[in-house]
């Protein structure tokens, strides 16, 4: 449940722990018992979102007016060149080190099926 926000015009602002579903309706004041009404007072609590949650959501407000194009983004990118997401993937081509061309590295064993 999330924490809203009212206001009292005798005692002021206090918070309250309710239901979505109650969130326009009226909550008594802890004070006085007076009907109060829900305001906006501070910003939404973000700080407890994981970082990838928080940059994906400024990354959809961002692109909401402008979004970027192909190259913009790829200069903006926070991974490393190369990495497979921005570019086709080459096939695997057999190599002196790689000779079966696997995907994964090779183990020091690969005769070996268990033990």
């Amino acid at each position: 449940m999330p924490i809203y926000e009212y206001d009292c015009a005798d005692c002021g602002d206090f918070t309250r722990l309710r239901p979505m579903a109650e969130r326009d309706q009226p909550c008594d004041c802890p004070s006085c018992g007076m009907q109060s009404g829900r305001v906006i007072l501070s910003a939404p609590g973000l700080a407890t979102m994981p970082g990838s949650q928080r940059r994906a959501i400024a990354a959809n407000e961002r692109s909401a007016n402008a979004p970027q194009t192909l190259d913009e983004y790829k200069q903006t990118r926070e991974h490393p060149k190369g990495c497979g997401c921005c570019t086709p993937n080459k096939p695997l081509a057999p190599t002196k080190a790689n000779p079966h061309a696997m995907k994964g590295k090779p183990a020091g064993r690969p005769w070996m099926i268990s033990h």
